[in-house]
């Protein structure tokens, strides 16, 4: 390694620290360790077995459960994700293509899916013994598995407003479990009800039968799911583990053993990968699937994973030494890795991670205690002025600094829809007309934060507000680093913005319970929160801006009580401003069969929240750098569902993906991936 590299690590290193000591920071300033006279380098080459390519991996968390039915665990799902086939899948690039479904069609409304299954596709045990076909029926099996309350599947939202009647008949089945240890009573005005254990009325339901679900096989190999509304994008739901498939009698046998996390037994596979042998808190083997209907595109024959507690401080030492594939680089590591010769050729980053955003909400409804001044808070808040002026001195680049020193500029996302997240007709979403100048450009600039700060004290000093502003911050303390992030973003408020205009109060949340007891309850002014894709359709990024959600509050009614005190908290003009926002997304779900329109549509609405102020742009998710012998642009590609936790199409590289390997593929990747989106139509 080149002595300006070291130097850079150093520097960068050293600029954190200073940042973070003028915020107050009582800490020592940290220092890279000094590394080996000569440090040991890559001792072999990717694993081979009889020339077979085994990829040799320790983990630290044992799953809980292999029913794919039943959990929405990432975790628990690393090893179905592997075992089962869905309906679709997607190549490197992101394109939806057929896995189990050999194609597909819709109504000219959307809202009846059309799947032609593969033929000749088995299901098997963890052998490789052959059992039965895979046929129509397993995803009529599995649906009903989900959406019937009794086995609790933490995965059925996803069929919630999206398969027809799915969620009534879930309600129904609901219904009727209560009513097994209900007790008789009397409501207030004397009539007959049935009670729970906690003396609460039971209300009825309306009863829905499984043969109203929208969920039909027509024949062993036409799968027909009708939808409660039209649904475009319904596609992009079937690689969730709700819509994997179940061999009915396999299921049966099994009963509530089945997916129990006692053995390779307790499934059955007809994807990638069979669970050759598992051994919990000791091993997982997976090896190739002799019978799967794609194994050319399988290119690792085993996997190897071990468990150990330790995985995150053994695992980086394991991969200098040969002795595994793939080691996650914690930050007390990453410093003496990046000056060390040998090991900085053995770090890459993470892939870019879409699925999540990351944004700074103000919050329009306050609960907050009174030494923070909630009703000085709300006149604030409903300034437009006010929020632009925050909006504009915030230096996402230099806060990121804290999650990635190297690279900070590439974690910024410009709007609440990550880039590259979804496109229609060969466009990306965040590219779209309302959209492309926000996604192109950058809010910070403290001149026009400045500009807007002058406006705001004017029009704040006339409604009655007084300064300065305290803009109460909170933060998890679980979440790493996320407390120093909040100091840095305070050093660059007050410093841009002046302590005469703002006090920012940085305060830790509990570590446990933190939605409920912060997000959920109102009790912060400003925030960083996050949402997650559920479906490839830029509706997915509204609901964390919905009516009735616990982000902003931005719907609640114009007044509130709080104690003794009733004040207005929701000016009309935000008000007016809301509801035109909620316009803009009404209309924009409304178009069905025109992605184009969908997307210009939804392109307007996400827009007008950024312009507003109403939302602040911040981040896509880091996951921090690795060693690995791996290249991420090999595999299945999708920022939802089950693509990201797949093996098929990854092959072992003779040397592990460092930083500039990383550079020149992901350049490539983004630049093939807009070809192969444009002609795929997608």
């Amino acid at each position: 390694m080149k002595t300006w590299k070291r130097l850079i690590a150093l520097s960068l290193s050293a600029a954190m620290a200073l940042s973070l000591a003028a915020c107050g920071e009582k800490e020592p300033t940290p220092t890279a360790s000094a590394p080996a006279a000569e440090s040991a380098p890559v001792e072999s080459a990717p694993a081979q077995e009889n020339g077979e390519a085994v990829y040799r991996q320790l983990y630290a968390s044992e799953v809980t459960t292999f029913n794919y039915l039943y959990t929405g665990n990432t975790n628990d799902l690393q090893m179905s994700a592997n075992c089962v086939d869905c309906l679709v899948e997607y190549d490197n690039y992101g394109v939806m293509i057929p896995s189990l479904a050999e194609s597909w069609e819709a109504n000219e409304d959307n809202t009846e899916w059309t799947f032609h299954i593969r033929k000749g596709v088995k299901w098997v045990d963890y052998q490789g013994n052959e059992v039965a076909d895979v046929t129509a029926n397993d995803w009529v099996t599995a649906a009903e598995y989900s959406n019937t309350a009794v086995n609790e599947a933490a995965n059925q939202y996803m069929y919630d407003g999206i398969v027809k009647n799915a969620q009534g008949y879930y309600e129904w089945t609901a219904y009727q479990l209560a009513l097994e240890t209900a007790t008789d009573g009397t409501d207030e005005a004397g009539n007959p009800v049935k009670l729970d254990g906690e003396g609460n009325v039971i209300e009825p339901v309306d009863e829905v039968k499984w043969e109203d679900v929208g969920v039909k096989a027509t024949d062993d190999y036409t799968l027909v799911y009708t939808m409660e509304n039209p649904c475009s994008y319904f596609p992009s739901v079937l690689s969730y583990s709700s819509y994997m498939p179940v061999y009915k009698p396999f299921l049966e046998e099994k009963g509530k053993d089945f997916g129990a996390a006692t053995g390779p037994d307790t499934i059955l596979y007809n994807g990638a990968f069979l669970m050759a042998e598992f051994a919990p808190q000791d091993h997982r083997t997976l090896v190739k699937n002799p019978t799967y209907w794609d194994k050319d595109n399988v290119k690792l024959d085993k996997l190897e994973l071990r468990y150990n507690s330790t995985a995150g401080t053994l695992g980086p030492e394991q991969f200098v030494r040969g002795e595994v594939d793939y080691a996650e680089l914690d930050a007390s590591l990453l410093t003496s890795w990046l000056t060390d010769d040998a090991k900085y050729e053995m770090i890459s980053p993470s892939r870019p991670n879409v699925s999540y955003s990351y944004f700074y909400v103000f919050n329009f409804e306050p609960r907050f205690a009174k030494d923070y001044e909630p009703d000085n808070w709300t006149i604030a808040v409903n300034n437009e002025n006010f929020r632009q002026s925050i909006m504009h001195a915030l230096d996402r680049v230099g806060a990121l600094s804290v999650q990635d020193p190297q690279s900070p500029e590439t974690l910024v996302n410009n709007t609440i829809t990550p880039a590259t997240f979804a496109s229609a007709e060969g466009v990306d979403f965040t590219q779209y007309p309302a959209l492309k100048a926000i996604s192109d450009g950058d809010s910070f600039d403290v001149d026009a934060a400045l500009e807007y700060k002058a406006k705001a004290v004017e029009e704040l000093t006339a409604a009655g507000a007084t300064f300065p502003v305290k803009v109460y911050m909170r933060y998890n303390p679980s979440t790493t680093n996320w407390d120093k992030e909040c100091q840095v973003v305070e050093q660059q408020l007050e410093g841009a913005l002046g302590t005469d205009y703002i006090d920012i109060i940085v305060e830790a949340g509990p570590s446990t319970g933190f939605l409920g007891a912060v997000r959920r309850a109102g009790d912060f002014a400003l925030m960083k929160c996050n949402w997650g894709a559920d479906y490839a359709d830029p509706q997915t990024w509204t609901d964390p801006m919905s009516r009735d959600n616990s982000y902003n509050f931005m719907y609640q009614d114009s007044s509130r009580t709080m104690g003794e005190d009733t004040c207005d908290h929701k000016s009309a003009e935000t008000a007016a401003l809301i509801d035109e926002y909620f316009a803009l997304q009404d209309a924009a779900k409304a178009i069905t069969t025109d992605d184009e329109a969908r997307y210009t549509a939804f392109a307007e609405a996400e827009a007008f929240l950024i312009e507003h102020a109403v939302v602040i742009p911040y981040s896509i998710s880091f996951s921090g750098y690795v060693a690995t012998r791996l290249n991420c642009f090999q595999g299945e590609y999708a920022p939802y569902g089950l693509a990201l936790q797949r093996y098929k199409y990854q092959e072992l590289l003779e040397e592990p993906m460092n930083m500039q390997k990383f550079a020149a593929e992901n350049e490539t990747w983004q630049a093939d991936r807009v070809k192969a989106l444009e002609a795929a139509g997608q």
